[in-house]
């Protein structure tokens, strides 16, 4: 991706600006008992903070499968985020999958709740890397 600094910067910003947004919207969600739909949002939460990782750092992921690769080799394997990060990621993936594809399968308040507090600690750590404002 060949990006000037200032749209690199400015990419980086939106996503993570989209990241919080959606994190946001998990309590609406948890308030309309949408369990399903706020672990798709936790999810997407986090993906939009692990893409704004990669455009900061020149990283592309075309699929999700991808983009958890990606997440393994430069920022887990690396040290540069705790192993139990790259673990997280992949759990609220098997989440989303599930809740979104899955007809009988409903994620839970539990599953949300337990999820909540990593995902925004794994966003902030992100937010740290990335300097966002």
């Amino acid at each position: 991706m060949s990006l000037s600094d200032e749209e690199r910067r400015t990419i980086v910003q939106r996503e993570m600006k989209k990241a919080y947004e959606t994190f946001e919207e998990i309590g609406i969600l948890a308030a309309a008992n949408r369990w399903s739909g706020a672990a798709s949002r936790l999810y997407y939460a986090v993906f939009h903070a692990v893409n704004a990782l990669f455009i900061n750092d020149g990283l592309q992921a075309v699929r999700h499968n991808g983009s958890h690769t990606l997440f393994s080799l430069h920022y887990i394997k690396t040290g540069k985020l705790p192993t139990e990060y790259g673990r997280f990621y992949n759990q609220l993936q098997t989440l989303r999958e599930k809740s979104e594809y899955n007809s009988f399968f409903d994620a839970t308040q539990q599953d949300v709740e337990e999820a909540q507090l990593p995902a925004r600690q794994l966003i902030d750590a992100i937010a740290r890397i990335v300097a966002y404002e």
